[in-house]
């Protein structure tokens, strides 16, 4: 039973499912766009927008607190100096999700999931 669950498993080991999330949310933050599954996509958008939340908020814990998830430190700069500031007005929802059909290989459905 899935009671409590807020994720799915996407069938592999918690610490590669947390790296490919964070890998994914590092790659929206860096390109402001990117293709992948719907399933995917559904799983890092709130933690996208938790990170722009965090740069809106500033301070050098919500900084730390980034640093720690993302793995560049260029893009700490540009969630706390970039898209904070662009997005300050903004009470969330940060992210849309457009599909691009079926996926070629598996017939997987694709989306794009973009900064709003």
């Amino acid at each position: 039973m899935r009671h409590g669950r807020v994720s799915q498993r996407f069938d592999s080991p918690t610490d590669h499912r947390l790296a490919m999330f964070r890998n994914l949310v590092t790659d929206l933050l860096k390109h402001e766009q990117i293709r992948t599954t719907e399933a995917k996509a559904k799983a890092i958008r709130p933690l996208a927008e938790k990170m722009i939340t965090l740069g809106k908020k500033g301070g050098v814990p919500n900084r730390r607190r980034v640093a720690g998830y993302v793995f560049d430190s260029d893009i700490v700069h540009k969630v706390f100096d970039e898209l904070g500031p662009r997005y300050a007005g903004r009470p969330g929802g940060y992210t849309r999700i457009v599909k691009l059909g079926p996926r070629l290989g598996d017939g997987a459905p694709v989306v794009q999931l973009e900064l709003v």
